[in-house]
């Protein structure tokens, strides 16, 4: 493998070999990863798993990201969405400076990226998104400023009266529990927490309005109808966000790996 973490304790770094092009903050942080042979595949899982928000809103409008990374979810967004807007807020202008390495394309009519501070830049943002994902992580894991109360109440307000919520979370934090805690306060409860296959993150879904208010079959109908044109597994998906619906938060088990991104896998 060519490269390896950074010096500069917080600083990006790429690692490449054949068949993946790795984005680290440290030795133990995946932050983005791509095959460059297909540069649009959502390769991380919980990229994936985020994804399934498009269960309650398949045709939205206007998408707000927090957290670029190497652009996964920006690029898969753009090709699977076409008659979406993308707005995305990243903080590290070096972090923006690899995007031609990952082939996320430039700044358009159709994609806007901007370098700030994600949080203060939410806080503007009023009615503004049908579908938020916020994917802010640093070398210390989810950056605090993307996990307290005022945040998450600035998410409710900048979503349309249905939209929804999907946040990547690292399961193992210790504050994992909290962050969870908040999100439900902002929303009124109106949350599902879905794992990745290996347990080391944890999607938080929530939906402001009535989005989440399909019945268990009408979701199973809506994934069969979704899966082709997104090219996402998502019957599983639907079970999962229905059952996260019905069951009371309790925190995983802690790993030592953790795959936590800057928007985008």
């Amino acid at each position: 493998m060519n490269g390896t973490p950074p010096v500069e304790p917080g600083q990006p770094v790429l690692a490449e070999d054949d068949d993946a092009l790795t984005l680290y903050f440290d030795d133990s942080a995946v932050q983005s990863r791509m095959n460059p042979a297909r540069p649009l595949d959502l390769v991380l899982d919980y990229s994936r798993v985020m994804m399934g928000a498009l269960l309650f809103v398949p045709e939205p409008r206007h998408i707000g990201m927090i957290g670029l990374g190497g652009g996964s979810l920006v690029k898969y967004c753009r090709h699977h969405l076409p008659d979406a807007r993308i707005s995305v807020a990243e903080i590290s202008p070096e972090v923006i400076a690899l995007r031609e390495r990952f082939h996320i394309p430039p700044d358009d009519d159709r994609l806007k990226v901007t370098c700030t501070d994600g949080a203060d830049w939410l806080a503007h943002m009023n009615d503004a998104f049908d579908l938020l994902l916020v994917d802010g992580f640093d070398i210390g894991g989810q950056a605090p400023a993307l996990c307290t109360q005022r945040f998450y109440d600035d998410c409710h307000g900048a979503l349309t009266g249905n939209g929804m919520l999907a946040i990547n979370m690292h399961a193992s934090d210790a504050l994992h529990g909290a962050y969870v805690g908040r999100v439900r306060s902002s929303f009124a409860n109106s949350v599902s927490v879905v794992a990745t296959a290996d347990g080391v993150n944890e999607i938080v879904f929530a939906a402001r309005g009535d989005s989440f208010r399909l019945s268990e079959k009408q979701l199973h109908m809506r994934a069969c109808a979704l899966e082709q044109r997104l090219e996402l597994e998502l019957k599983w998906l639907a079970r999962a966000l229905v059952e996260g619906r019905r069951r009371d938060f309790a925190a995983p088990a802690r790993s030592t790996r953790r795959h936590a991104s800057g928007a985008g896998a």
